[in-house]
């Protein structure tokens, strides 16, 4: 796989981690069925320790658990991957199954189109809506600066 391939999975496995099993499975939904596919390892939940860095480029330290749930199945010659942010097996299985689909060219377009577009545009919008909220509450101290 070369640096661009790379990146763009980088980016649809980013959007499907972030998705709900809901969302993927509505816009699925919406498409011709996959091919059935293999499981490899069944969507199963654990822990990983999360670190952090003392203002972000001190020294390290173990920061607590996490719950993470991950899934791996074979759909033709491509094998897809997913490790998702807690507990929804669903999730993780249509991420990994989704992740093997989108490494096929010929399937590429019509699901970064009907699935991997419309889950980041709506994440985007919902990050611009919090950015909003979040900024009008910004309080703003030069008045207090130039009053001394």
């Amino acid at each position: 796989m070369d640096t661009a391939q790379t990146e763009q999975r980088r980016h649809w496995m980013a959007v499907l981690a972030r998705a709900s099993g809901e969302e993927i499975a509505g816009l699925l939904a919406t498409l011709p069925p996959l091919p059935p596919h293999a499981t490899l390892r069944p969507a199963e939940t654990g822990l990983v320790m999360v670190r952090g860095r003392a203002g972000g480029d001190g020294a390290p330290f173990n920061l607590g658990e996490m719950t993470v749930t991950r899934c791996a199945v074979r759909l033709g010659e491509q094998v897809g991957h997913a490790y998702v942010a807690g507990r929804d097996k669903r999730q993780a299985e249509l991420a990994a199954l989704l992740d093997a689909a989108l490494q096929d060219p010929a399937r590429r377009d019509a699901l970064m189109g009907g699935v991997v577009v419309p889950l980041a545009a709506g994440q985007a919008a919902r990050r611009d809506s919090e950015a909003r909220r979040a900024a009008a509450t910004k309080v703003e101290f030069l008045a207090m600066q130039t009053t001394r």
